[in-house]
């Protein structure tokens, strides 16, 4: 330690080991051959003039010794208790783990000798062994003259032990097992005050501005997200810090937080995220002099709860307020983004690296839960890139309008939101309408992020393993509000069939979960079939918008081919009109046409032509198992057949 003006519990240690010391000295100790293996008396004599403690030379005789060091010591341990009052590091630690006077006393020498190397010699002295520097358990029942419980206060079910504050190690006899403090006490008192470096991962203190002296002293907090229950356990336990942390996965992580809690004067919060294990009650009731808060989503079982009494609470609604807004971010919330208090304060942390931008920091929520499950598309396009009926578009306007006014129709206006906020629509029509175009255009109007569902990855022929990865998907989903697409849906939300066989049954429980996840989803959900009526009749009903994509017509058609060649695209003589009078394609048939055309010309080295055009649209003609007939491609048919004919290059 660094010099400084020695605290009474340091004086208090050195004069019990002088005390000690002086008795074995002038007992007289039998002389001994083992030159530097012991502590000689000379080395004594300077130990006991150099430690600040007992005053007066070292009598001449035992007796007469004892009576005149005993008072002093007396003195010394008053001294030692009417300084716990103080606002130092030990008396700290020793009002934090509600200890007696006799654990402060066997925690003050215990200290002391872990921390003054002087007084480890004295140690070894006393304990007639010079490599035994630290105090013995059988020297802790010897070292005290007046009634004391000796070694008992550093047992595993001492106020000590509870709290984690010293640790017993050697495996021989228990007489000469050692006593020394845990390294964050010694560094604590020592003057560093870094956190325990074995607690959790993701382990923080927190402070609250609210001294609660009268709060409780276990708590159990259910329901709403991770940061509302927080909130409601900082309100309602006893302290102003705490320490907050997963469950810990093993016993050293556990003693890691009892001890950094009990030296820092911390309440613990445990944030449980699934099931409560049964050994968190034994640790919560053996370190009894703590307050400590149990967050879960759901309430924990009885049979895992501990032993003390507790006092449990709800919280119901964990939906970010203005003021939550304005404190996290500096701003006010955002309409279109109802987010709870946890995915809110992961937004702010996301909004500093992502230069202010509070819509990108919301899409960042759940990309990293997702990209296994789902294809991540970023939108990119508008709706001038969409060619539609007016009824439909329209249709989908009115999907933008029912997300962005969520707030004024269910907070403002107070129209219950059965079952939820979410909004679940139904895309219906032929391959290549614009279903999933509509879709990306709709999560782009709303600064939105669309994950496409990879059927591939969700749909399992285990049992139970598809409603657990939809599971993931839901609840990764719902950290952020994302649109969520499900093209292909009949796949999943298909029609429940007559039980015949173990298959039909689990085939129809995967779409009764659908129905419960879509019910409790609170952002977009659309979904994609080529025929409405292969979905079952129980999705319809909580289909909030139903949006069937003709084949586009002759219009529509014209329109599409102009907007499939871009601007930059080097054109000739491509007769729009010709093309979208002759073929009654969707809007995906003519794009891969005109892509199709575009490599023939860029292979040939010239612009883009009628006749590559008209071989792209002959692709697709051979993808869709029709026949190129006169009526369609008119005067470019010679042509065709004409270049079919033709030698490669």
């Amino acid at each position: 330690m660094t010099p400084h003006e020695p605290d009474a519990w340091e004086v208090f240690a050195n004069g019990l080991l002088q005390y000690h010391a002086v008795l074995r000295r002038l007992s007289g100790v039998p002389p001994r051959d083992f030159a530097g293996l012991v502590i000689e008396d000379e080395e004594v004599d300077r130990l006991l003039a150099e430690l600040p403690g007992l005053d007066g030379p070292l009598a001449s005789q035992l007796e007469p010794a004892r009576k005149k060091l005993a008072p002093q010591l007396e003195a010394l341990r008053k001294r030692l208790h009417a300084s716990v009052t103080k606002d130092t590091t030990f008396s700290r630690i020793v009002r934090n783990a509600h200890l007696n006077k006799e654990d402060t006393e066997a925690f003050a020498v215990i200290a002391a000798v872990d921390l003054g190397p002087q007084r480890q010699r004295l140690v070894g002295y006393l304990q007639d062994n010079v490599n035994a520097t630290r105090l013995w358990l059988s020297s802790l029942e010897m070292l005290f003259p007046w009634k004391h419980p000796g070694a008992k206060v550093v047992a595993d079910g001492s106020a000590l032990g509870r709290a984690e504050l010293v640790t017993i190690t050697g495996d021989g006899p228990w007489g000469t097992r050692s006593v020394s403090l845990a390294d964050r006490v010694a560094w604590a008192l020592s003057g560093d005050d870094a956190p325990e470096p074995s607690l959790p991962p993701r382990s923080r203190i927190i402070s609250s501005s609210e001294v609660r002296q009268e709060g409780d002293d276990l708590i159990a907090v259910a329901g709403a997200d991770r940061s509302s229950r927080l909130k409601t356990a900082v309100a309602r336990l006893k302290g102003s810090r705490f320490l907050v942390l997963p469950v810990p996965s093993t016993d050293q992580a556990w003693r890691a937080a009892i001890r950094e809690a009990s030296v820092s004067g911390l309440s613990i919060i445990l944030e449980v995220e699934t099931a409560m294990p049964e050994e968190a009650a034994e640790w919560i009731d053996r370190a009894r002099h703590l307050p400590w808060a149990i967050s879960s989503r759901t309430e924990p079982p009885l049979d895992v709860m501990p032993s003390r009494p507790w006092r449990e609470y709800r919280v119901e609604s964990g939906s970010a307020t203005s003021e939550d807004w304005l404190d996290m971010t500096g701003s006010p919330p955002k309409r279109q983004h109802r987010l709870n208090r946890e995915q809110l304060r992961l937004v702010s942390l996301a909004t500093r690296s992502m230069g202010g931008d509070v819509d990108a920091a919301v899409r960042r929520l759940s990309s990293g839960h997702l990209d296994r499950l789902a294809v991540h598309v970023r939108p990119r396009r508008g709706w001038n890139d969409l060619v539609l009926p007016p009824h439909q578009e329209r249709q989908l306007r009115e999907i933008v309008a029912r997300y962005r006014h969520r707030s004024t129709v269910y907070d403002t206006w107070e129209f219950r939101p059965v079952p939820s906020a979410g909004v679940v629509s139904l895309f219906s029509g032929p391959s290549g309408t614009g279903k999933t175009l509509a879709a990306e255009i709709l999560a782009a109007e709303l600064k939105l992020d669309m994950y496409r569902i990879d059927l591939s990855s969700v749909v399992s022929k285990y049992i139970g393993e598809t409603e657990k990865n939809l599971e993931q998907i839901f609840d990764a989903a719902s950290a952020s509000n994302l649109v969520l697409f499900f093209d292909e849906a009949d796949a999943l939300f298909g029609k429940r069939s007559e039980v015949s066989d173990a298959h039909d049954r689990y085939a129809n429980i995967e779409v009764a979960y659908l129905l419960q996840r879509l019910e409790m989803y609170e952002g977009i959900v659309i979904l994609a079939t080529n025929l409405q009526g292969n979905i079952d009749h129980a999705f319809m009903r909580r289909i909030h918008v139903s949006i069937d994509f003709p084949v586009p017509g002759e219009e529509e058609r014209r329109r599409i081919w102009k907007l499939s060649f871009p601007e930059a695209a080097p054109t000739e003589d491509i007769d729009v009109d010709f093309l979208a009078r002759q073929f009654k394609i969707t809007g995906g048939n003519i794009r891969n046409a005109a892509l199709a055309g575009a490599f023939l010309a860029a292979e040939a080295g010239t612009p883009i032509t009628m006749e590559h055009v008209i071989r792209g649209l002959e692709r697709e003609f051979e993808k869709l198992g029709r026949l190129r007939t006169r009526e369609d491609f008119g005067q470019y048919l010679d042509a065709l057949k004409e270049r079919r004919d033709a030698p490669p290059n």
